[in-house]
């Protein structure tokens, strides 16, 4: 048995680079503790502890169309449909069972109780 540490997505929008490119598919890949404490460090979520959200999902992240690297201004710059969707993919792959994205259209909601931590 091996462990899967990257997930493939699909955004139900997508991201609209300076160019005018949509991107939609992706990856993320499982979170480690320093995913979740280095962002602690930085000002801007002294300044609004949302932020570390956004710093989180750009550490994330590996890979949104051909975009070169996922940045914060990447993830600030999402629709707002589609930065909720990396959020509740964050929850399943990290804290519940990620089996349930096999039998899910990509781009489409998750479920409600899917996304919740347990």
């Amino acid at each position: 048995m091996s462990l899967r540490t990257e997930y493939p997505f699909t955004l139900p929008k997508g991201f609209v680079d300076d160019h005018g490119t949509l991107h939609r598919t992706g990856t993320m890949r499982l979170a480690c503790a320093r995913d979740e404490i280095e962002p602690l460090r930085d000002p801007r979520v002294k300044e609004n502890d949302a932020y570390a959200t956004v710093i989180v999902l750009a550490r994330v992240v590996t890979e949104l169309g051909t975009v070169p690297r996922v940045s914060t201004k990447t993830i600030e710059s999402l629709f707002v449909s589609d930065f909720g969707y990396l959020q509740d993919l964050y929850r399943i792959i990290n804290f519940q069972d990620p089996s349930i994205l096999e039998a899910m259209e990509p781009g489409t909601p998750f479920p409600m109780e899917s996304a919740e931590v347990a």
